[in-house]
């Protein structure tokens, strides 16, 4: 496995995608009109702008430059009434969520994040046509 870079926070992502090819997305409650997917062969990092390196470094209790990601890619074989973004958690992250394109999912990301997702929907692309999609479960690594 890669080692961490120093000085990131270690995190994973997950790229979902509906039977129709379509990336699950949902939108930030402090950050209107920013979507992202909820949180690949290597570890993809991205840096805070400054004014959210203080915050989650207060929140996080940590000193980190950005973040870290591994990325899976997994298919939602249930139906959409499944999907709940309410959580025990005091605070709520999203508000909303949506089924976007791919192009779509890079389009209406927070600007520090566009880089990262460029990567992952550029690793994921052969698998977001339909070609490489098993109906089985099966693990990878890349």
């Amino acid at each position: 496995m890669d080692s961490l870079p120093s000085g990131y926070r270690p995190n994973v992502g997950v790229c979902l995608i509906n039977s129709d090819y379509q990336v699950f997305v949902a939108s930030k409650l402090n950050v209107p009109g920013a979507w992202q997917m909820p949180q690949v062969p290597k570890w993809l990092t991205y840096d805070f702008p400054p004014a959210v390196k203080t915050k989650v470094n207060r929140l996080w209790g940590g000193q980190w430059h950005g973040q870290a990601q591994k990325w899976f890619l997994m298919r939602l074989t249930k139906d959409d009434s499944e999907i709940n973004l309410d959580n025990d958690e005091a605070d709520v992250e999203f508000a909303e969520w949506k089924w976007a394109n791919p192009e779509e999912v890079v389009e209406q990301a927070v600007d520090y994040k566009r880089p990262t997702y460029e990567e992952v929907m550029k690793t994921f692309a052969p698998y977001l046509n339909g070609n490489k999609i098993s109906t089985k479960c099966k693990s990878s690594k890349w």
